[in-house]
């Protein structure tokens, strides 16, 4: 069923006050599919959905609900229904939504909160924001290394609905210290007399994080040990909680959205684009355009330098945007490839002379190939149109472009790692900012061989 037709469905239900058949649709329905209507609903509608669906449904529901609507649904809730609420929803969950909504909220929120849940909401939300103990649960299955493959089967059974995954589960010993973890898989088909000690994984107790540690960190070793959960570690090695894969993604898609943003000089935006106030895109954009235009000044020199001794020269000045927009468009297309191996972890600052090397050789033989299209298509524009453009500019401009894609790629391919050793963001190397310094090094190039080649000849 489409989304509009689902919302349309779930209305027309409101309407005639068939509750009974709303309940039976919901319950059949995808959770995602329900917090998406219900983002569309009225107040009052989705207050009446909220209550029509069972506990367990509702706080899922709940957890995939935007922040703004989350703030509505509790603003109109019981006090009653709001501690109901939490006690469903899972930890993680819990912190993203009070990381998000009004203080009001957060107060109303921990006040209807059980003490032990309030202590371990506010340590979860004393985490700094970007690290790891921020989107971690603590709801996870732990196995004591002595434990029966029966006895863990058991225990999961007793304790496993409570628990966000149940697919890996994280061996402790008598300290809590993590020295392995097991597949639910495993525990299911090894004899019931095997200790989990004997059928751990002890080599992934190596891979775990800190607390402190960067989520963008965790997500790249997610990615590159295949994990469907991260276990999270204290200083003492002691498991405090896990990452789970659903966590994971949304911290790569935040980090993508954020690497395109800064490639295209955007300030990143918390929030989403029509959620987002006109003057908040204003302040994101304002600045880096009075950089790239203030930038563009050298660039206006360079041509105003020049102006005078070349003027006489036909064809000359017509060539410059097909050359800069072939050297940033060389830029960015190495700049683009580079960044994304750094941000995937295939490209390390050690690796910059052989990418040097290599985007080299690529520019030169990309490099020559467009000299030589240019120099074609020069000579058969001056045969259709019997233009008076001297072959020399031809030879010029075509050298010139060749000369400017070696730059570019150079430069480009430069930039990011550069960024790498300074500890910067390499997407901010990337786009406008690659695109002007392309320019100005471009038309040096091709002012430079005119000079030489035509004016002094």
């Amino acid at each position: 069923m489409e989304e509009r037709e689902f919302f349309e469905l779930i209305t027309d239900l409101l309407a005639a006050n068939k509750l009974p058949l709303l309940r039976k649709l919901l319950e059949e329905s995808n959770v995602v599919d329900i917090a998406v209507a219900a983002s569309n609903l009225t107040t009052e509608q989705l207050l009446r959905v909220f209550r029509i669906l069972p506990k367990d449904i509702s706080s899922s529901v709940f957890s995939y609900l935007d922040p703004d609507d989350q703030t509505r649904l509790v603003e109109s809730i019981t006090d009653k229904e709001l501690e109901a609420l939490i006690d469903e929803m899972y930890i993680d969950d819990t912190v993203d939504f009070l990381e998000e909504v009004p203080a009001n909220i957060v107060r109303r929120v921990l006040a209807r909160a059980d003490s032990q849940t309030r202590s371990i909401i506010n340590r979860f939300l004393n985490y700094p924001e970007d690290s790891a103990g921020s989107i971690m649960t603590i709801e996870m299955v732990e196995l004591h290394d002595h434990y029966t493959a029966k006895r863990a089967i058991e225990y999961i059974r007793e304790t496993g609905c409570d628990k966000e995954t149940v697919y890996t589960c994280f061996v402790i010993d008598a300290q809590r210290h993590l020295i392995g973890s097991v597949d639910l898989k495993d525990l299911l088909f090894c004899k019931e007399s095997e200790t989990v000690g004997d059928i751990m994984d002890n080599e992934r107790a190596l891979i775990s994080v800190t607390t402190t540690d960067d989520r963008e960190e965790v997500a790249e070793i997610a990615r590159k040990y295949d994990l469907l959960s991260v276990p999270v570690v204290d200083n003492e090695n002691r498991l405090v909680g896990i990452i789970t894969i659903d966590d994971i993604i949304d911290v790569m898609e935040e980090a993508a959205t954020e690497d395109i943003e800064k490639m295209h000089m955007l300030l990143p935006s918390e929030d989403d684009y029509l959620k987002t106030g006109v003057f908040t895109l204003v302040k994101n954009r304002i600045v880096w355009l009075l950089v790239l235009m203030v930038s563009a000044t050298f660039t206006s020199q360079i041509i105003t330098g020049f102006e005078d001794k070349l003027a006489a020269i036909a064809g000359l000045t017509a060539s410059i945007p097909m050359l800069t927009g072939t050297g940033g468009n060389a830029g960015n297309q190495v700049s683009s490839l580079i960044i994304r191996g750094i941000a995937l972890g295939k490209i390390g600052i050690t690796d910059y002379f052989k990418v040097l090397w290599k985007e080299i050789r690529v520019a030169v033989i990309c490099g020559g190939a467009l000299a030589v299209a240019n120099l074609g298509r020069m000579f058969l524009v001056r045969l259709v149109t019997g233009g008076e453009v001297a072959t020399s500019v031809f030879i010029v401009t075509s050298l010139a472009m060749m000369l400017s894609v070696i730059a570019a790629k150079a430069i480009g391919c430069s930039l990011p790692i550069i960024a790498k050793l300074l500890k910067a963001d390499p997407a901010v190397m990337s786009g406008p900012m690659l695109a002007t310094l392309v320019d100005i090094i471009t038309l040096l190039i091709y002012f430079g061989l005119a000079n030489v080649m035509l004016v002094n000849v």
